[in-house]
């Protein structure tokens, strides 16, 4: 197709007007672009002056939190210790009221060890009176002790002390009438022979033990022979009584 000269010479000023509207066109393009960075921008902004009261407001609940879980563990820690001091404010109670009651119903007495050697010792005696009314002592009193031993009118196989003589060796180591006698101290000869003599067939010398002997069940003339036994001490030494008192 030819142009007439009239159409050829249009040709450039269209061409301008044609890249006039693309450059308008970009403009306004790129116009509404910074439009769209300005308001991006914006709401940026926005959030960013409106973050730091947000983070504030968490940390505030969670400093709350901490506080109040710190709170709930002291508070269980104390009730804690609490109950672990009850307890063993308990088994002290307990520990304390089993001592008082050994100390109660036991003494010290000399017990016979078996190299020969006598040795203070403490020994418990079960109460023969009920319901913790008595306790146990140890007397020594010389011979004669001026005292009287009978059964028991109501606790069997009990040996009683039924009268003290006045002014005896008895009333002065304090037996009283109603005590039991739960034990004391008695002497047997036994043949001692050395091994040099066993070796040569010697038949050794006779020897004085004393010792403990409980009365408890034993029979009234075994009790008797016991206590009266104690004149035969070579050394002569206070006969030790234990006996049960009651309150």
């Amino acid at each position: 197709m030819r142009l007439s000269l009239p159409q050829a010479a249009c040709l450039p000023v269209v061409a301008l007007c044609l890249v006039n509207v693309a450059s308008a066109f970009n403009f306004q393009i790129h116009a509404h672009h910074i439009g769209l960075r300005k308001q991006s921008l914006h709401v940026q902004q926005l959030h960013a002056s409106s973050a730091p009261d947000g983070v504030e407001d968490e940390a505030r609940k969670l400093r709350e939190l901490a506080s109040q879980l710190r709170g709930e563990v002291d508070a269980f820690q104390k009730e804690k210790d609490e109950v672990t001091a009850a307890e063993q404010k308990t088994r002290d109670e307990i520990m304390a009221a089993k001592q008082e009651t050994r100390m109660k119903y036991s003494t010290e007495v000399p017990i016979l060890k078996g190299d020969g050697q006598t040795v203070m010792e403490r020994v418990d005696f079960p109460p023969r009176i009920k319901d913790g009314k008595s306790s146990i002592m140890a007397v020594q009193a010389d011979l004669p002790l001026g005292i009287l031993l009978g059964e028991h009118e109501e606790i069997p196989g009990a040996i009683s002390v039924d009268e003290v003589a006045a002014k005896s060796n008895g009333e002065r180591a304090d037996v009283r009438e109603g005590d039991i006698l739960r034990a004391c101290t008695a002497c047997q000869q036994t043949m001692e022979t050395p091994t040099w003599q066993l070796l040569a067939g010697g038949i050794g010398q006779p020897k004085t033990k004393r010792f403990m002997f409980a009365t408890d069940g034993r029979p009234f003339e075994e009790v008797m022979d016991a206590v009266s036994s104690n004149r035969m001490d070579p050394e002569g030494r206070a006969v030790w009584l234990v006996l049960e008192r009651p309150e």
